[in-house]
């Protein structure tokens, strides 16, 4: 059997989510091979073999959209809004407030053999006489260290969280995850699969240390919280289930496809119902990679472990992300 496999990906990047073309090679593919998942793919996968039959055709639910980017949505009952949209100006710089710090830092990666930036946030009135909470924000797989704050404000949204006292004073980590010297997203992002998987090693052993030899943290699991937007959604929810005695905080907005499948994301449910603190997980209802999210929310569902399924009415976007981080904050290390 001859089969070609086709990668349909959607980028972290504004404006550049589009229709347009990539020259693929074939792979060989073994018959009856179970391609719902691809290991490391960060895309919707379609198989298309010759001479394979048609697979019989399935009635689509009444709430069935054309999906465009990443493929047709459905939604269900479970799938709406938890909470309100955040306020008119949330996001806008205000003056008249304490405003917290916002800084490039290099750490050595012994994982990847080289020198590393992460850009790090700090709370208005940061003391070494204080120990802080960690969340670790992890970007899309078109960005880098500087998309989270370039996409979303990620200071201004704690800033004027921290003001109106909806927030823990927290410490706010946005690493580059893409673990390989040449970590910039130029050029083929695609290619660099393999090191968003090597993340996992560089975050547990190179990124957290560096923060806690560097910053007055509380290091330990209660206090460490892990979250991310698409690519970054999935990591987070790969790494951060994965290492339950690490983070008891968990966060994944609009999850892209190299989110693990949930029975190997939540392999011991019991485990998880006793460990976590917070399992966030949330997509838009326009977002064409919502399935990803719903597989893992149905599976918790299934296994009763306790989480927070949020769908708002945006697409796979910077507004969503942007309201998943003002949600999500303020529900960690409380």
């Amino acid at each position: 059997m001859n089969a070609v496999l086709f990668l349909v990906i959607g980028l972290s990047i504004p404006g550049e989510i589009g229709t347009g073309s990539l020259e693929v090679g074939p792979l060989g593919v073994a018959q009856g091979l179970n391609l719902a998942w691809w290991p490391g793919a960060l895309g919707g996968l379609s198989l298309l073999a010759e001479g394979e039959p048609a697979a019989p055709a399935r009635k689509a639910p009444p709430r069935r959209r054309g999906g465009g980017f990443g493929g047709p949505i459905e939604l269900g009952p479970d799938d709406k809004p938890a909470f309100d949209d955040p306020p008119r100006g949330f996001d806008a710089r205000r003056n008249g407030i304490p405003h917290g710090k916002l800084e490039m830092i290099e750490y050595s990666s012994k994982t990847v053999g080289t020198t590393r930036k992460m850009q790090v946030y700090t709370p208005p009135g940061y003391t070494s006489k204080r120990k802080y909470p960690v969340l670790y924000l992890l970007h899309g797989i078109g960005g880098d260290e500087n998309e989270w704050q370039r996409l979303a404000g990620v200071s201004v949204i704690l800033d004027n969280l921290l003001a109106d006292r909806k927030v823990v004073a927290m410490i706010v980590v946005m690493p580059n995850g893409r673990a390989q010297k040449d970590d910039r997203a130029t050029g083929n992002v695609f290619a660099g699969a393999a090191a968003f998987a090597t993340f996992e090693q560089d975050l547990l052993t190179d990124v957290i240390p560096a923060i806690e030899s560097r910053y007055s943290v509380q290091a330990d699991r209660e206090h460490r919280a892990l979250a991310g937007l698409s690519m970054g959604g999935g990591q987070s929810l790969n790494f951060g289930l994965g290492h339950l005695d690490t983070f008891a905080w968990v966060g994944g907005f609009s999850s892209a496809p190299n989110t693990k499948p949930p029975a190997q994301l939540v392999p011991d449910p019991a485990q998880a119902k006793e460990k976590l603190k917070l399992l966030w997980l949330s997509c838009g209802k326009r977002d064409g990679l919502i399935r990803i999210s719903q597989g893992v929310h149905a599976y918790l569902k299934s296994k009763d472990v306790p989480h927070l399924w949020h769908v708002d009415g945006n697409a796979h976007d910077p507004t969503h992300w942007k309201n998943a981080l003002y949600l999500f904050a303020q529900r960690i290390f409380r």
